[in-house]
């Protein structure tokens, strides 16, 4: 494998046959790394490293790369409204969810104990799902804007003082130790990724359909009529999700992700009833489930 840098971007290169060029989040260590290369990792690929939810989906639509990507959702801290937003920038295709278990651990310089930690670094969504054992420590805590900086930054420091929260990928990127497996407060963490491609690629037979529902006006009970429409068919939902429109203040679109394929007769119904009503309908992706 080598890398080359360049315009704020990594690209990496695996030897023999390229298959594919697929971008995602960074920096090195991160759980998006960790799933890009768990996900692909019967395949030749050229990475691209980018620093931002939307750079990936950039390289997407630029044809810079083939697929991306992008968290878009954590069962404790919820929708990542960047990606979601990012989504309808452009005429991207949902062409597969992702879906990467989370555990943190403590990662610390080879042999210090849990006792000598003093102070912890990680990024606040993760200081605070490990709140409770921050506390039995008796550490104070600070702010990084990853677990991956926060890791390489113990490691380029070599403290012995300080503890970093973050995966067992990132200690192994980085050559730490892993002092203390699984300190989050609530055991079923997991982070759902979504893999972009263009539109003019779609496939249409996944197991999931996402759809993206703009109403034509604002009234009363509207987001109620338009879920009945889906129940009076039968069609479980499995994500629901609001974003401004941006048009106009109290205006909003609704993400609504269905157990059904696009290929569903009754998924097609209801996209037809919506669109008979004056509701934009756009379908985000027709993908399936990959559990690493």
């Amino acid at each position: 494998m080598f890398l080359m840098r360049n315009l704020g971007y990594t690209w990496f290169k695996t030897e023999g046959v390229l298959n594919v060029k697929v971008a995602y989040l960074g920096p090195q260590g991160t759980f998006s790394e960790e799933a890009a290369f768990r996900y692909f990792s019967s395949n030749k690929v050229e990475w691209l490293m980018c620093e931002s939810i939307l750079d990936v989906l950039d390289a997407v639509k630029e044809h810079r790369v083939d697929k991306g990507l992008v968290p878009i959702e954590n069962s404790i801290e919820g929708t990542i409204n960047m990606t979601a937003d990012g989504l309808l920038m452009d005429e991207f295709f949902i062409e597969e969810e992702v879906i990467l278990p989370v555990s943190l651990h403590l990662l610390t310089m080879k042999g210090v104990e849990p006792d000598q930690v003093e102070e912890v670094w990680s990024i606040p969504p993760a200081l605070a799902q490990c709140r409770n054992y921050i506390r039995e420590l008796r550490a104070t805590s600070k702010h990084f804007n990853s677990t991956a900086s926060a890791a390489k930054t113990l490691r380029d420091q070599a403290r012995k003082d300080v503890g970093a929260i973050g995966s067992e990928w990132s200690a192994r990127m980085f050559d730490l130790q892993v002092t203390k497996s699984n300190i989050q407060d609530h055991g079923e963490n997991c982070t759902r990724f979504v893999l972009v491609g263009r539109h003019e690629n779609k496939l249409t037979k996944g197991k999931k359909t996402m759809l993206v529902v703009t109403p034509n006006e604002e009234r009363p009970g509207l987001l109620a009529i338009i879920l009945n429409v889906f129940s009076s068919l039968s069609i479980n939902l499995t994500w629901i999700e609001s974003r401004p429109t941006k048009k106009k203040l109290g205006t909003y679109r609704f993400f609504i992700e269905t157990e059904k394929s696009l290929q569903e007769d009754s998924v097609r119904k209801a996209i037809a009833i919506l669109e008979t009503y004056g509701h934009d309908v756009l379908v985000l992706g027709s993908y399936n489930t990959t559990k690493l």
